[in-house]
């Protein structure tokens, strides 16, 4: 009788330690993880949302600029 209360002590502890040292800090990391997944995930969005949206320029492409182009040489 006695010693069936002392294995399910035994039981008990060993459950308490597996859920504090491994399931609770398993469940942590995966909530950290994933935060810093979505943060990446929106500045990608960000970032993308303003490289496609036009920007108006300010500078008009003019024929002073196609004067401006020198050619390319080749140097041997």
């Amino acid at each position: 009788m006695f010693l069936k209360y002392v294995l399910i002590g035994f039981f008990l502890y060993f459950l308490f330690k597996f859920v504090v040292d491994f399931v609770i800090p398993v469940v942590r990391t995966t909530r950290q993880v994933k935060r810093q997944f979505d943060a990446v995930r929106e500045q990608q969005q960000h970032y993308y949302q303003e490289k496609t949206t036009p920007t108006p320029s300010a500078k008009k492409s003019t024929s002073a600029d196609k004067d401006d182009y020198l050619d390319f040489e080749e140097v041997k």
